[in-house]
């Protein structure tokens, strides 16, 4: 399957709306131009059309931590939840505010930062050369009492990461930055727990989308930070049904954070059952992965004209990856996540 690779600067959309290139990046070449959004005359209702979000996932040995600050159109979705693999306990909160109130998001990746208040809840994201200060206050978390965490996430000029431009039905499109092994470090609490992270354990991986996209859709997104025996970082980003994928897919790996770009990877599954063991292979053999579940975070926003409902299984990976200088590595018994999601929005 060719893969375009965009290497041209330029602005994402044209006059019409629609983008200019077509394929993948390793880091942001394209300049995300949301006022060139066109198909209703109203300026209203562009804005209920446009999808944005910053979500960031940390991964450690023994627990997850995530938050996320989106911007669906018609409503805002922030939301924070934390996963002890030890003994598959879950704790998860979710704000909603009307069309969006308070979620700015900036229209790039690499500059601004990200600011949302409401009450005593607060979350911040802010960009700095190299790295990421993530800071949230989370009263009441699921009674578990109050979550605070405070993260330093280190993005080297050097790390690799996939950035997508992919078109939809129509003037329908997805810009997405996704960036793995992100090495971390900070303090995180919730009520009288406390946790230090350490930059040689914990790994982020940040994923940032902006786009329009159908009423109705579907993906499967499959992705892992962690580390190999020997210290080095690894992981993966591996999806489909988020559009037109013939000018490029976002499937790739990184071996201490250069990537492997992939083409096709079939992602099966029992989607009756998600707990039942997950296969992924490439087209090219250079990935082979079997993933199994040990907890289902199970996701869903019923609000009137608006509907997602997701799985995101967390579980342990086991499976080989061959680099384009034809090393293969063994993973064996590392976590992370892949989810199936449909949305009516």
């Amino acid at each position: 399957m060719t893969q375009h690779e965009i290497t041209e600067a330029g602005m994402l959309l044209d006059d019409a709306g629609r983008l200019t290139a077509r394929g993948y990046s390793k880091r942001p070449v394209l300049t995300y131009n949301p006022e060139n959004v066109r198909r209703f005359p109203w300026p209203w209702a562009n804005r209920l059309r446009l999808k944005e979000w910053d979500y960031y996932g940390t991964t450690t040995p023994d627990y997850f931590f995530s938050c996320c600050v989106s911007h669906v159109g018609y409503i805002g979705l922030v939301f924070v939840y934390y996963i002890d693999f030890r003994n598959n306990r879950l704790l998860d909160g979710i704000h909603v505010t009307p069309l969006g109130k308070g979620c700015a998001l900036p229209v790039s990746s690499e500059t601004g930062d990200v600011e949302f208040r409401a009450g005593k809840l607060w979350m911040q994201f802010v960009r700095e050369p190299e790295r990421r200060i993530l800071k949230v206050h989370w009263p009441k978390l699921r009674r578990a009492g109050d979550l605070d965490a405070e993260l330093i996430v280190h993005q080297p000029r050097t790390l690799d990461s996939i950035v997508m431009a992919t078109p939809m039905d129509d003037t329908c499109f997805y810009y997405n930055h996704k960036v793995n092994v992100m090495p971390t470090e900070g303090r995180l609490s919730i009520g009288n727990w406390q946790f230090d992270l350490r930059r040689d354990q914990a790994l982020t991986t940040m994923d940032w989308g902006r786009g329009v996209w159908p009423y109705r859709t579907f993906w499967v997104w499959a992705s892992l930070s962690g580390f190999l025996p020997d210290g080095r970082s690894v992981g993966w980003n591996l999806g489909r049904g988020f559009g037109d994928l013939s000018a490029a897919t976002e499937n790739c790996f990184y071996i201490d954070g250069r990537m492997t770009k992939l083409g096709w990877v079939d992602i099966t599954y029992d989607a009756a059952d998600h707990m039942k063991p997950w296969r992924m292979i490439a087209d090219d053999g250079r990935l082979d992965l079997t993933f199994t579940p040990f907890l289902n975070h199970r996701s869903r926003a019923p609000l009137l004209v608006l509907d997602t409902k997701g799985n995101q299984m967390f579980g342990r990976y086991r499976g080989t990856l061959t680099d384009d200088q034809g090393v293969t590595y063994q993973i064996d018994d590392l976590i992370g996540w892949a989810e199936d999601h449909t949305a009516r929005w």
